[in-house]
């Protein structure tokens, strides 16, 4: 890669040169000095390698084109594969090996052959024969194992061997497992996207599943034959979402009720489909044959070549025929593949009203639902509703007594209560009119104590204009004014 190409990348962009001068150095004694620096390198590296997988920037010492590189797998060629991110000005790194080990330990690469070949799920802990070992046995026992050379420390002898005898120990190729679940998380989306309810929907070829997933994993990216035996793997052992028997594939929705087994009907089912594909690829081609030969008609009547346009002519009319067969053919598989669906589609309902017939039937056989079992039950209920009437009764004939023991006269009740409220109607009507009556009286103070104030002033001839009165010369009102 160049310069260019790397310092585009996210991880590269954000990172001073002093940090990665620090990240291209061999850090691999650190794990233990300085776990948590360690560390911090070790994420770094592992988002650098996932982006630069992802674009295809390591393409060219496969002599693949970008558009066809893996973009799940990593390729570990040896010390070649640190030349592809020589920086000028830093180096090239010095710690890959420790870091692809570090990641495969952490389960975020995996050896190809081995994901390919394991019948237990990557997510299944058996994948660190290491880690499970140190924490089972223990780890003094493990340190004393080591030090007997009975087992041997693997980070120890990787970190302190020569730089090429390193790459000896992690030379190969390594699935990327993020890249393989977002992959995967675009596929199952896509194929959930695209089921219309036909039966024939979840079912895919080898060749058929290329077809419709290649590109669909990444933006802008098609993935490469050896990718997609690697997705199709783990879409059928870790997600469980593919079963897979001789040439068919199949999509299963996890936990339903769906049935995991390919059935005759499946195969079927599949046949016609891949027919389909097969026959309208063939109608499409032969529609861009009869377009081509009417241009080449149109040419050679342009240039007066009769004869050559007779033969384009003729030929024309042979492919106009042999499409509208195929047109004809495409119909009556189409109409075949409806009439097989609809066929499935009853054997699944009469499967449904079987069921339910079955469970219905044992319901109604239960004990509780006998008829004699039922008579007895209402009759049983009849009498207890009898009982409680009777009960209700009782008690309330009881209350009664004992009001008319106490001398108490219901309608003597609503007669004081009649009082109580004329009572209290009549105090408020009151206090309605005290506080009207208390209202209007100070408003007749004010209006009388606004007739008397002093501000008040009697014109007189012998003032002078502007000249204003005194508090002293000013006599006071002594006899209210009218009203």
């Amino acid at each position: 890669m160049s310069t260019s190409q790397l310092t585009s990348l996210p991880t590269y962009s954000s990172t001073s040169t002093s940090r990665l001068k620090y990240l291209y150095s061999d850090f691999s004694l650190q794990k233990h000095s300085n776990p948590l620096s360690y560390s911090s390198n070790i994420e770094w590296w592992r988002r650098t390698l996932e982006d630069v997988i992802r674009k295809g920037s390591l393409s060219h010492r496969m002599g693949q084109s970008p558009a066809r590189s893996e973009r799940l797998i990593l390729h570990a060629s040896g010390a070649a594969l640190s030349e592809d991110f020589r920086l000028e000005g830093v180096g090239k790194p010095l710690s890959l090996p420790t870091i692809i080990t570090e990641l495969c330990e952490h389960k975020a690469f995996f050896p190809l052959s081995e994901f390919l070949s394991a019948s237990t799920s990557v997510y299944d802990p058996g994948w660190l024969p290491f880690r499970i070992a140190s924490y089972v046995v223990g780890k003094p026992l493990w340190w004393a194992l080591q030090q007997l050379n009975i087992v041997s420390n693997e980070e120890d002898a990787l970190g302190h061997a020569g730089y090429g005898d390193q790459w000896k120990k992690v030379k190969g190729d390594y699935v990327v497992l993020s890249l393989v679940e977002q992959a995967a998380d675009a596929i199952i989306q896509r194929q959930r996207d695209k089921t219309t309810g036909s039966l024939a929907d979840p079912l895919y070829s080898l060749d058929s599943f290329r077809r419709e997933f290649a590109n669909q994993a990444f933006d802008d990216v098609m993935l490469s034959d050896l990718d997609v035996e690697v997705l199709i793997k783990f879409l059928e052992r870790d997600r469980k979402v593919l079963v897979i028997q001789k040439e068919v594939m199949k999509f299963v929705e996890t936990g339903g009720a769906q049935s995991r087994d390919i059935t005759p009907v499946d195969e079927g089912l599949l046949e016609i489909k891949t027919a389909l594909t097969k026959l309208q690829a063939q109608i499409d081609g032969l529609q861009k044959q009869i377009d081509r030969r009417s241009q080449q008609v149109s040419v050679a009547l342009r240039q007066k070549r009769k004869e050559v346009a007779l033969s384009h002519l003729r030929t024309k009319k042979q492919l106009e025929d042999l499409l509208s067969k195929r047109v004809n053919s495409l119909d009556t598989l189409q109409f075949t593949l409806h009439r097989v669906e609809a066929s499935a589609g009853d054997v699944e309902i009469i499967k449904s009203y079987e069921s339910s017939t079955a469970t219905l039937r044992a319901i109604l056989a239960h004990p509780s639902l006998q008829r004699e079992r039922i008579d007895d039950t209402m009759d049983a209920l009849a009498s207890a509703n009898a009982d409680a009437k009777e009960i209700d009764d009782v008690i309330r004939m009881g209350v009664v007594m004992t009001q008319a023991e106490a001398g108490i006269d219901d309608s003597d009740l609503e007669e004081e209560l009649k009082r109580l409220v004329a009572a209290a109607e009549q105090e408020n009507a009151e206090k309605v009119k005290v506080e009207r009556q208390r209202l209007e009286d100070e408003g007749h103070k004010a209006i009388q104590e606004r007739l008397v104030s002093k501000a008040l002033r009697a014109p007189s001839d012998t003032m002078n204009k502007g000249e204003v009165l005194t508090d002293d010369e000013i006599e006071p009102i002594s006899e209210p004014l009218a009203q």
